[in-house]
């Protein structure tokens, strides 16, 4: 049985693998503490908000880079591949591209932030989240004749 698992630790994929899963740990651990770091001294709500937001994302998108250096000589013939394919799933996420370009507008610009009360097509509220894909609005809107 110890030879069985010498022997597939001794296999490439197995090493990549796990030194893929050991990378990811490192990452998830040092986004962690990035973010206590940076909840410790920013003392503003709003910019802790967006400094928790960037240190994730920057955390994911240097996570996916690190498997793919790890996993970079078995990707030869999978850039024509991902050519080929990238025209129709561009063609077939429109919308979530522009939610991705809407959300780079909102975060970058300032058109609102988490806390304002806005209206969106018709729907009044307070925004709670502003995320890639949808933003989410505590509703203030007719429904309570009180308003």
């Amino acid at each position: 049985m110890f030879d069985e698992i010498t022997e597939l630790l001794r296999h490439p994929t197995s090493v990549k693998l796990l030194t893929s899963l050991i990378g990811i740990f490192v990452f998830i651990v040092c986004v962690r503490i990035f973010q206590r770091v940076a909840l410790r001294y920013i003392k503003d709500k709003q910019t802790r908000y967006r400094s928790r937001k960037v240190i994730s994302f920057f955390g994911f998108v240097l996570a996916v880079l690190f498997i793919i250096s790890v996993f970079g000589d078995r990707l030869g013939g999978l850039h024509i591949v991902l050519g080929m394919a990238g025209a129709g799933i561009a063609f077939s996420l429109q919308e979530v591209i522009a939610s991705i370009a809407g959300w780079f507008a909102i975060s970058f610009t300032n058109f609102f932030t988490t806390g304002d009360r806005i209206q969106l097509g018709g729907i009044k509220g307070d925004v709670i989240d502003i995320g890639v894909l949808r933003t989410t609005i505590m509703e203030i809107g007719e429904w309570v004749n009180g308003d």
